[in-house]
């Protein structure tokens, strides 16, 4: 069994001037932490879901992720700057330091944020949202645990972040 360990966020915003839409996960799973970039789990849905929205090739390598979220004006990050969690369970987070979004907020033009899943809306609400006062909309969590949404039916949900 897993022992809960304490992490520091180890992947920067992924943003630019240009972006709008900021998409908000909770924190790196084990395998995103690895990878040193958002959703490495090979199972978790996020970069199919961004690329069929978008009607784009599955990004292979990070520079390809990179590429699909800035070209489209999007952004990505994680609520949580730092946690004590077990593996990569949402709901084992605890001893929650959230992020300061004010950095991409001040440098970007985003207007829409977007959380995946319901810890980091949950956290979002909390921690961030009495700072910024922007609302953020929930969509359903591209985990695999998340397993009673398919691929088609992640895709009706998440469309709202086309422009």
């Amino acid at each position: 069994m897993n022992e809960p360990q304490s992490f520091v966020h180890c992947v920067p915003p992924l943003y630019d001037k240009n972006s709008e839409t900021l998409i908000l996960g909770s924190f790196p799973s084990a395998k995103s932490r690895e990878a040193r970039f958002f959703y490495g789990h090979p199972q978790n849905r996020f970069w199919k879901l961004i690329a069929l929205l978008f009607n784009e090739e599955i990004p292979q390598t990070v520079e390809q992720k990179k590429h699909l979220i800035l070209s489209h004006n999007l952004a990505v990050w994680d609520v949580i700057h730092s946690c004590t969690v077990t593996g990569s369970s949402d709901s084992s987070i605890r001893d929650v330091v959230p992020n300061d979004i004010s950095e991409i907020l001040q440098n970007s033009k985003i207007d829409r944020i977007f959380v995946n899943g319901a810890t980091p809306y949950n956290l979002y609400n909390k921690y961030i949202y009495p700072q910024t006062g922007i609302e953020a909309v929930k969509l359903p969590s591209t985990s695999p645990a998340n397993a009673a949404y398919s691929l088609d039916r992640l895709a009706k949900s998440w469309k709202i972040i086309l422009k």
